[in-house]
């Protein structure tokens, strides 16, 4: 059972973190905030710098963790990845990505299943 959302939230996180590093990429920044919004993760690759929504659910029966992110959410967090960009200039390719986190048991979940969807804002 989720009890602290916000807790919750941050191990899925942490659990994407991981994984990233584990397919090569280099964490940036986690929890870039702005007045617009929040970027979740921040990483980078040779070729991309990749702004990451994490989505933690039990499991997929109300729908993907992807579908969450809605059309409001994705300008949200468009407009806090070009602040960012102002500030943390770059000649990568930003991208937009979600990675989702399947935990039935929550923090207690021994092998959650993670999901990672390259460029997902696009249309």
């Amino acid at each position: 059972m989720f009890m602290n959302t916000k807790l919750t939230g941050k191990w899925g996180e942490m659990l994407a973190s991981r994984y990233l590093k584990s397919h090569g990429y280099a964490i940036s920044a986690m929890g870039y905030t702005t007045r617009l919004g929040e970027i979740d993760i921040v990483a980078e690759n040779k070729k991309f710098i990749v702004f990451v929504e994490v989505k933690l659910r039990k499991n997929a029966d109300f729908g993907s963790a992807m579908e969450f992110v809605g059309k409001e959410k994705q300008r949200r967090i468009i407009s806090s990845a070009q602040m960012y960009l102002v500030c943390h200039e770059t000649e990568k390719q930003p991208r937009f990505d979600v990675i989702e986190v399947y935990a039935p048991e929550g923090v207690n979940t021994a092998k959650p299943v993670i999901k990672h969807i390259e460029n997902a804002f696009g249309d």
